[in-house]
């Protein structure tokens, strides 16, 4: 099959099933994140450690859904807050299980584990209080944020491949293919994206905030996917994995998202808007 016509059939289910999980009710929407953390926290070990340090792994990977777990339990059902904390043990054991590493370069490899607990599971776990207001479960502002999201993706792809082939790169470093032309397009859509939401009703803050968190969104996305290219350039790998036909891995379908949707929340928390 066409690897284009691959590309747009498996994004076409995949983005009916986020959309799906996102406004279903707030239990499909649980289910979705730890599917997706889970899968992301795996290909970065993978990718990172190789077949290493694998009873560690696990813990990390449960240090993450028990966060994600108690803050959905939290903001869904009202469990205290001070619960929260529990997530802390199996990542202590994680921390202990790193002392019985006898070789010095395998501990540093063990770093990883903390790693992708920050990098992954902790923006997952926070994107519980995007969806839950006065106990009450909408996935709506989430979904926008992805729609932003994705806005931004088509933009940037779009105008580099239009605009930037010859034109100046953006961090040929790291990413030789990504221009400034696909920068502003990305931030264009993004920003225009954001605008429709917001006139259709679906992203219900004022139309300023609405421009400014785009922009805010975008910048951090562009970042996020370069810190993931960071990592597969030192691993010499071309994708996280193979679970999207024509897309890699999960890790390099929200590589953006990790960054994006903190920036986003921070957002509006700091303006009262959530």
């Amino acid at each position: 099959m066409n690897q284009t016509v691959t590309r747009t059939i498996s994004g076409v289910l995949f983005l009916v099933i986020m959309v799906c999980g996102l406004i279903f009710n707030q239990y499909v929407y649980a289910a979705l994140l730890i599917a997706m953390m889970v899968i992301m926290m795996l290909e970065f070990y993978s990718l990172t450690m190789e077949g290493r340090f694998k009873v560690s792994r696990g813990f990390a990977i449960f240090a993450g859904v028990t966060l994600f777990t108690l803050m959905f339990l939290s903001y869904a059902i009202g469990i205290p807050a001070k619960f929260i904390g529990l997530a802390i043990i199996p990542l202590i054991v994680v921390m202990i299980l790193s002392l019985y590493s006898k070789d010095r370069a395998e501990f540093k490899i063990a770093s990883n584990l903390y790693t992708g607990m920050i990098y992954i599971a902790m923006p997952l776990s926070l994107s519980n209080i995007l969806v839950f207001k006065g106990g009450e479960f909408s996935g709506l502002l989430m979904l926008s944020f992805f729609c932003i999201i994705w806005g931004s993706d088509v933009g940037a792809y779009c105008f580099g491949l239009l605009f930037g082939k010859n034109g100046k790169k953006l961090f040929p470093s790291i990413s030789p293919k990504k221009s400034w032309a696909g920068f502003w397009g990305g931030l264009g859509t993004a920003v225009l994206t954001a605008v429709i939401l917001n006139l259709t009703g679906l992203l219900v803050i004022p139309w300023y905030h609405s421009i400014i968190l785009a922009v805010l969104m975008d910048v951090a996305g562009v970042y996020g996917d370069l810190f993931e290219s960071l990592w597969k350039r030192v691993y010499d790998v071309k994708d996280s994995g193979n679970i999207i036909p024509g897309h890699g891995g999960f890790l390099d379908r929200f590589d953006s998202a990790i960054f994006a949707i903190p920036v986003g929340a921070i957002y509006l928390m700091l303006t009262g808007l959530i």
